[in-house]
């Protein structure tokens, strides 16, 4: 496995998942979050990011984690391996939490510079509708996927650490 994307609900632990596969790998890592955001939050255009994104594909090997629904099918298209960490949202929610306490004064590694971490409600919501609004639809474009992709579900930490253990 050369190409590997990391998905999975806000706060499921996907770039730390991600740093730690990159370390046992050797393959570098690549955090959508920081490739996607600009200095104060700023999003690219459309355009930008799909552009951005076909470029991170196209090379020959990479671990790429975060979700961005709109390139998503592109990523899958281009990897060899998908793992999906599907952990209960009440986990998710105390992480995300958990980081914004960590890091509210600052930037965390997997963000963008200039993006210093921040909590809103809608992102918390979002967070928390994930199993039924979002996950069927990542299930749905995952199914297309089953014969010509290694997809991998990950629904606690035991089987996330499991996992990595077996690298």
């Amino acid at each position: 496995m050369k190409r590997i994307l990391i998905i999975g609900s806000g706060g499921a632990g996907k770039s730390t998942f991600a740093k730690q596969l990159g370390e046992a790998t050797d393959i570098e890592v690549l955090h959508l979050d920081k490739l996607h955001w600009k200095p104060g939050w700023i999003e690219p255009t459309k355009d930008e990011w799909r552009k951005t994104v076909a470029e991170i594909v196209a090379e020959d090997s990479w671990i790429i984690d975060g979700n961005y629904g709109g390139t998503m099918q592109m990523r899958i298209e281009r990897c060899d391996m998908v793992i999906f960490l599907d952990l209960p949202r009440i986990v998710c929610v105390w992480r995300v939490l958990k980081r914004f306490l960590t890091y509210r004064n600052g930037t965390r590694p997997d963000m963008a510079e200039g993006c210093n971490e921040k909590l809103d409600w809608k992102f918390l919501e979002w967070i928390w509708h994930y199993p039924i609004q979002t996950k069927p639809k990542v299930e749905s474009l995952l199914k297309r996927f089953q014969n010509t992709k290694t997809i991998i579900r990950l629904q606690s930490k035991k089987e996330v650490e499991r996992f990595l253990q077996n690298i």
